[in-house]
This record gives structure tokens, C-alpha cells and sequence, in this order.
């Protein structure tokens, strides 16, 4: 499936509309699957992962797309990997910044579910914006 995405963004990088830069972003899976872009696709922009899986440590050494991650605070799950994921990240040098909301669940930003959490959302979704104006601008 990682495939499909990984085809997604190719065709999007060499699309007319598109300035060449393009990044993702994820939420639960989808935030596995913008981490696991980020180690697949070196030439991605950034990638923004909220809540989710972690690449192998392998993959994650040879990290080379700027990162914003997401994490809720009372996510054990999720959470329990990214003691590991900071110290590869770390060694490598690479850039990142990482967010923990403290006191959201696992689907803070989902507001269908009594998870949701608007504080912790809106200042998520601006940091992403924010992100995004950075690394996609010309």
C-alpha cells in the first residue's frame, strides 16, 4: 500500500501545478505511512505524522526529509516506540521537531470522535500550516 503513495507523490512532484516540492501528512496510519514516506522518498519536502507508527530503526538512520511529529500524551501505544525513534533521530542528525499533547488520546484531531480535543488540534494544525509555508514556499 506504502507503494501507492510513494506513486502518489511522484506523479504529484511532476505534475504542471506543482512547484516540484510536495509533503505529507498523516493521521493514525496515515501518520505510519507519512514516516514511512519520509525514510522512502528523500526528496519529499517534510511529512507530518500524527499519532502514528514508527519506520525501523534501519530505516529511520538514513532519514533525510525534515519532520514534524505529533504525538498525544496519553497515546501508550504509540508512544511506547518513540523513546527508540528520538535516539536514531537524534544520532542522525536530523531535523525535527516533536510535539506532545499532554493530557489529548490517540485521535485528538479527529472531531467525530469524543477523542477530540480542540485546543490540542488547533495548535497542531497551525504548527503543520506553519510547517508546510516553510518547506513547500519557492
Amino acid at each position: 500500500m506504502v507503494q501507492d503513495f510513494q506513486a502518489a507523490a511522484d506523479f504529484l512532484r511532476t505534475h504542471d501545478a506543482c512547484s516540484g516540492k510536495v509533503a505529507c501528512v498523516g493521521f493514525c496510519f496515515g501518520g505510519a505511512v507519512a514516516n514511512l514516506m519520509a525514510v522512502r522518498q528523500p526528496w519529499l519536502s517534510g511529512a507530518v505524522p500524527f499519532y502514528g507508527g514508527w519506520p525501523t530503526a534501519s530505516e529511520a538512520e538514513q532519514l533525510e526529509v525534515p519532520l514534524q511529529i505529533h504525538l498525544a500524551g496519553l497515546d501508550e501505544r504509540v508512544n511506547a516506540g518513540w523513546p527508540d525513534y528520538k535516539a536514531v533521530l537524534d544520532t542522525s542528525n536530523a531535523v525535527y521537531d516533536a510535539f506532545v499533547y499532554e493530557g489529548a488520546n490517540h485521535g485528538f484531531h479527529n472531531d467525530s470522535t469524543p477523542r477530540y480535543d480542540s485546543d490540542a488540534a488547533s495548535l497542531a494544525w497551525s504548527r503543520t500550516l506553519d510547517f508546510f509555508a516553510y518547506r513547500l514556499s519557492p
